[in-house]
C-alpha cells in the first residue's frame, strides 16, 4: 500500500438515499443501453477494493476503478453515483468477511479475544480502512451482520445495552491502534529500505552519545529495556497481546461487579 495524503476520507459523505439504496440493493435502475453487460455493482465494488488494498485509498477515484475494470470512467457512474457512495460500498463489502459463527466461542472472554482478533485480521487485509473515518458508518447489511455478531460476545453477562456497545468499541478500538502502528511500520520499512530493528540498531548509538541520562532516567532506562526486547521502539504485536488481555481483565472487574450487585438485589 503506498503512502498517499488520505484527508477527508469519510463514510457517511455521499448522498445517504443513493448509498443505502445500493447498500441493500434496492436500486432497481435499469443500466443505459450501451452499458456493460459484464458489470455489476459487486464487480466494481471488487476492483475498488483491489486498487485501495494495493496503493491505499487516497490512490482511490472512479477513474482508477474505471482503468482496472478497462472501462470508461462514465460507464462507472452508471451504477455507482461517485467515491463518496463507492467508500462505503467498500467498507461493508470488506465487513462482509467477518466471521459470523456463533457455535464454539467459548466464554464471553474468548468471544472477546476472538472479535479483537478478527478485526486485526480484517485491518491487515484491507489497510485503507484505517484510512477512512468511520465516525458515519455505513449501515449496509454486512455492518450491521458484524455489530450484531461482536454484540453476541457480551450478551447475556449482565451489562447494560450501553456497555455492551462500549465495552465492543473499546476491544474494536484497541485492534484498530496497534494494527495501524504494524501498517505504519511496513509502510515505513518499505519507504525506507530499513526494519524497524535495523533503524533502531543505526540510531541507538547516536542517540546514547547525545542523551543526557540524569536528566531523562525513566526515558533511558525504559527505553534502553524496549529496544533490547524488541529489537525497536514499538512492537505492535507484542502491544495488541498485553493490552487486548488487561482490557478484558477491566472488563471481567465490571462483570464481577454486576453480578455482586444482583447477587445483593436478590
Amino acid at each position: 500500500m503506498a503512502a498517499k495524503d488520505s484527508t477527508n476520507v469519510h463514510s457517511g459523505s455521499g448522498d445517504p438515499v443513493r448509498s443505502l439504496a445500493l447498500l441493500w440493493r434496492t436500486q432497481n435502475r435499469r443500466p443505459a443501453r450501451n452499458a456493460r453487460h459484464d458489470l455489476s455493482v459487486d464487480k466494481i465494488v471488487q476492483a475498488a477494493v483491489e486498487v485501495a488494498d494495493a496503493e491505499g485509498v487516497g490512490a482511490l477515484s472512479m477513474r482508477r476503478v474505471a482503468e482496472t475494470l478497462g472501462v470508461g470512467t462514465m460507464t462507472l457512474y452508471t451504477y455507482v453515483p461517485g467515491k463518496a457512495e463507492l467508500i462505503d460500498l467498500m467498507l461493508d463489502s470488506a465487513y462482509g468477511e467477518a466471521a459470523r459463527s456463533t457455535e464454539g466461542r467459548g466464554d464471553w472472554r474468548a468471544r472477546l479475544e476472538l472479535v479483537a482478533r478478527e478485526n486485526r485480521a480484517l485491518f491487515h487485509r484491507h489497510p485503507w480502512m484505517l484510512q477512512v473515518g468511520i465516525s458515519r458508518p455505513p449501515l449496509g447489511p454486512n455492518a450491521i451482520a458484524k455489530y450484531e455478531y461482536e454484540l453476541q460476545a457480551v450478551d447475556g453477562i449482565g451489562l447494560s445495552e450501553i456497555e455492551m456497545d462500549t465495552v465492543v468499541n473499546l476491544v474494536i478500538g484497541h485492534a484498530d491502534t496497534t494494527a495501524r502502528r504494524s501498517v505504519e511500520a511496513a509502510l515505513a520499512e518499505k519507504d525506507s529500505g530499513m526494519t524497524d530493528e535495523q533503524w533502531w540498531q543505526a540510531h541507538a548509538p547516536l542517540l546514547t552519545t547525545l542523551m543526557d541520562y540524569s536528566r531523562y532516567p525513566l526515558a533511558a532506562s525504559v527505553g534502553q529495556a524496549v529496544g533490547s526486547a524488541h529489537g525497536q521502539a514499538y512492537d505492535a504485536s507484542h502491544n495488541f497481546e498485553f493490552g487486548l488481555q488487561r482490557i478484558l481483565d477491566g472488563i471481567e472487574v465490571l462483570v464481577a461487579a454486576h453480578r455482586e450487585a444482583d447477587d445483593s438485589a436478590t
